[in-house]
């Protein structure tokens, strides 16, 4: 079994046994899996790219083609224990809405987000004035499926102004967990879980 991302790891450690987890934005279903074989997770999820989809279901997952943008006001209220959106939340036309529904469908909500003000970033555009490419964000920004520029700062404000609590949040740099003291500028990305 291939090792997973630390973001993945965490949720995977925090979801409990026999849980009803929607992965949206599952990608090959690498979480589902985990979380379906090692803790009997009824683990189902929804990707928009038709070969992770593909490589999903050839691993035997729940896992159906489809818009997280579109899709998910067709899932009933309080349909899953948890919903978890790993690296996707910057994707998403309308993050807002996006969360809005991850709390209407899951009785809890796992997201994860790289944090665009980490002080890479920041120091690539004061001495290059462009968008950086870093080990995290790889990929230059005409290229990138990033369309929001989301900071731990900006996320907190966001749940800040729709009355969400935050049961728990992980930051990391590269692999390592960091604290939460100054993680506006030093965490590549957070974790945070959810509910209303």
């Amino acid at each position: 079994m291939s090792v997973l991302r630390p973001d993945l790891e965490v949720i995977a450690r925090h979801v409990p046994a026999g849980s009803r987890v929607l992965d949206v934005g599952c990608g090959d279903g690498e979480l589902m899996h985990v979380l379906a074989h090692g803790k009997h997770v009824d683990a189902r999820g929804i990707e928009i790219d038709p070969e992770e989809v593909e490589r999903a279901v050839a691993r035997g997952l729940s896992v159906m083609q489809g818009d997280a943008n579109r899709e998910l006001t067709a899932y009933p209220d309080d349909a899953f224990d948890y919903t978890v959106l790993s690296q996707t939340l910057q994707t998403a036309e309308r993050p807002d809405l996006m969360l809005d529904e991850l709390l209407r469908i899951g009785r809890k909500a796992f997201v994860s987000f790289p944090n665009f003000a980490h002080w890479r970033m920041r120091l690539a555009l004061l001495w290059h004035g462009r968008m950086p490419v870093t080990s995290h964000l790889p990929v230059t920004w005409y290229e990138t499926q990033n369309i929001h520029h989301v900071t731990v700062s900006d996320f907190r404000e966001l749940l800040r102004q729709k009355g969400v609590s935050v049961e728990r949040s992980w930051f990391f740099s590269s692999s390592r967990e960091i604290g939460a003291m100054g993680a506006n500028w030093r965490a590549e990305y957070a974790v945070y879980l959810l509910s209303r």
